[in-house]
């Protein structure tokens, strides 16, 4: 075969070649494109979700607290409606027996009228607050059936919304695990698959070059046993071509290296994966998603301009953290991939460069003036690789401190994840004071609650005490007295009245000491007093 066909042959395949890297170069960001475009989907997709989870989780607190408040209430009307059913019992009793008594008085003795109609006006007194005792009764038991009514409408909403809950909480996870996992083994697929294609591709390349190479070798070496005179020209034309060769494996060997550092090094993919490591330091720290920090919350500035930070974190006190994780470190691959002293000496100096590049736009940007965020002079700018920012401080052992004379905090995952366990324990001192204050509010209506139930229960006292002087002075007019009633219904009989029954010997014994007690007492007198 001539010399020159070979050469067409092999400037054909190496075209064909580098046409197919390209396409698949293409393809693959075009991919991952749109695998970035699905994965901000799902993300925003969470993120609402999130945020109804909190909404359901505030409205069960709640539905709790008003659960607890009812049944100490129940407890406490039902302990009223006991002590209240105790006294109608007692006030019933004494009721029947006063009846009782003033039947006897009517029928046996027309005398003692003035005194039954005494006893009848305080048997209505009776019977009065007796009705009042159970106008008030009726009432504490509808407030008790409503009470309950409440309680069991306000159970089954807890029940259902709980249930509602926990099916959105083991929804919102199993989400979250699905799209991690797809995530994960489409992004291992996809690097595994270029890895074998540059190394199939580069091994049939070097193969189909050095083949022919071999076949020339041959041939010259054939050609210089039989033709000696042309030895000469044929060795300037082979170093010709062996030059060539070279030449064209070098060209595709650094043309390989260049695209698997572009593919390392492209800013969007570092930025992506420099966000999913903050993400993952977030949830690490315990801070809740949409409640404790939110992601890239867009604002206006006075002038116009739109600002997008990274991530905001609330703080107590209605105060705000800043944390940037754009920081660029295409320098700092090329410092660890690269063999060469002097190349890593250079790539380390943009490293530093580019992270002070960074600290001066973070600065220039003064989050801290946007309306509506009041947030300290400070931004945190992430940088998610420990040692990227401790080789740039070997550089450059000045840069944390410019870096905050800047009002730039830089943070590496461990400084940071420290910082935001320092927040957690901020929020957690924030809500242990809520629950105090809540608790001091709580106490001061138990406290009025009590107040009121007290002076209830000392109008009961002054009932009770009322009716037992009006039952005392009741029975006084019974037994006591040389003119009480049991001796003057006595004396009926002495003088010769018919009764179908005997009095209660209590009564007439009662009647009867009282009498004897009275006839010692003034026998006791002397004669002059008597």
């Amino acid at each position: 075969m001539p010399v020159s066909d070979v050469q067409t042959l092999l400037a054909g395949i190496s075209l064909v070649l580098l046409l197919g890297w390209a396409v698949t170069a293409w393809l693959a960001v075009r991919r991952a494109n749109q695998l970035q475009q699905e994965l901000a989907l799902s993300r925003q997709l969470l993120e609402s979700q999130r945020h109804e989870t909190q909404q359901l989780q505030q409205v069960i607190h709640q539905q709790q607290a008003r659960h607890a408040g009812l049944e100490v209430r129940m407890e406490h009307q039902q302990e009223s409606l006991d002590t209240l059913r105790q006294q109608l019992e007692q006030r019933s009793t004494q009721l029947t027996q006063f009846e009782q008594q003033s039947h006897d008085w009517q029928l046996k003795a027309e005398r003692a009228q003035t005194l039954s109609q005494e006893q009848a006006r305080q048997i209505d007194e009776l019977r009065q607050e007796r009705q009042g005792l159970n106008e008030r009764l009726l009432s504490l038991q509808g407030t008790h059936e409503q009470l309950g009514l409440e309680h069991s409408t306000l159970k089954n909403t807890l029940e259902h919304r709980q249930q509602h809950f926990t099916e959105q909480q083991q929804l919102l996870k199993d989400s979250r695990d699905q799209l991690k996992m797809e995530f994960e083994q489409l992004a291992s697929k996809i690097f595994e698959a270029k890895g074998q294609a540059f190394s199939q591709q580069s091994q049939q390349s070097l193969d189909s070059l050095l083949k022919p190479f071999r076949e020339q070798i041959d041939q010259f070496r054939a050609k210089v046993e039989d033709i000696h005179h042309k030895d000469t020209q044929q060795q300037a034309t082979l170093a010709s071509e062996l030059n060539h060769l070279k030449e064209l494996n070098r060209q595709i060997t650094q043309e390989a290296h260049d695209l698997s550092t572009a593919l390392r090094g492209q800013k969007k993919t570092q930025g992506n994966w420099g966000e999913l490591i903050l993400e993952n330091v977030l949830e690490r720290s315990g801070l809740i998603a949409g409640k404790d920090f939110k992601r890239e919350v867009s604002m206006t500035t006075a002038d116009g301009q739109r600002q997008r930070p990274d991530v905001l974190v609330y703080l107590p006190q209605e105060k705000h953290l800043i944390i940037d994780a754009k920081v660029s470190l295409n320098a700092y691959t090329r410092y660890i991939n690269s063999e060469d002293e002097t190349e890593r000496r250079v790539a380390l100096a943009e490293h530093v460069q580019a992270i002070s590049q960074r600290i001066r736009e973070l600065s220039d940007r003064n989050y801290f003036e946007l309306p509506g965020l009041n947030a300290p002079e400070m931004v945190f700018m992430f940088i998610p690789i420990e040692s990227a920012f401790v080789e740039a401080l070997k550089a450059d052992e000045g840069l944390f401190q410019k870096a905050i004379e800047q009002n730039v905090l830089v943070a590496t995952p461990t400084t940071l994840l420290t910082s935001l366990n320092i927040v957690r324990q901020l929020w957690r001192f924030e809500d242990q004071n809520k629950h105090t204050a809540e608790l001091a509010e709580r106490a001061g209506k138990v406290y009025d609650k009590l107040r009121t139930f007290l002076g209830s229960m000392d109008g009961i006292e002054k009932s009770l005490e009322k009716a037992t002087d009006a039952y005392q002075k009741a029975r006084d007019q019974l037994v006591n007295g040389r003119g009480n009633l049991v001796k003057q219904i006595t004396d009926f009989k002495d003088l010769g009245v018919s009764v179908k029954a005997e009095l209660n010997e209590d009564w007439t014994d009662r009647a009867a000491l009282e009498l004897g007690h009275q006839r010692s007492d003034t026998a006791d007198l002397p004669t002059e007093d008597r």
